[in-house]
């Protein structure tokens, strides 16, 4: 009898396996403001470029940043291996972050930026703040409706 062996993977093998959108944190951070009772889109496509989280009537985007390849300054690891490559692309990837920030910004959205470490650490503080300044943009368009 032949005994099969699982192979060590890759590291780019390994890499290709880490998704892109609808990661834990982004799912967690759904679930609550779903049952806060927002509405709102996911993976939207702006002006600004996409964004995780959107409520474009309120000109809301909320990104939700993972720590290693947005480059948190508490909990970003630096690699070891192939270091060239990913201080070039963790870096292009902070400069792409501020440029969508700034656009966004010029086009009249808050933007919202999330740390993946604060949704598995504090999730609940995380849909406060977050439910507190949905609230605050309702209100404030409202406000303008009614006078505007």
């Amino acid at each position: 009898m032949q005994v099969l062996r699982k192979r060590a993977l890759t590291r780019s093998e390994v890499m290709s396996r880490i998704k892109g959108r609808d990661t834990q944190p982004e799912l967690v951070i759904r679930r609550l403001l779903f049952a806060a009772g927002w509405r709102f889109r996911v993976h939207y496509q702006t002006a600004g470029g996409r964004v995780d989280i959107a409520f474009p009537r309120l000109q809301v985007a909320i990104l939700i940043d993972g720590c290693f390849w947005h480059g948190c300054r508490y909990h970003g690891v630096k690699p070891k291996t192939n270091v060239e490559f990913w201080s070039k692309k963790l870096l292009e990837n902070r400069r792409r972050d501020r440029r969508q920030r700034r656009k966004l910004g010029r086009l009249g959205w808050t933007v919202l930026r999330i740390w993946e470490h604060s949704v598995e650490r504090v999730p609940t503080e995380v849909s406060a703040t977050l439910n507190k300044e949905l609230t605050r943009k309702l209100r404030s368009q409202m406000v303008r409706g009614v006078s505007g």
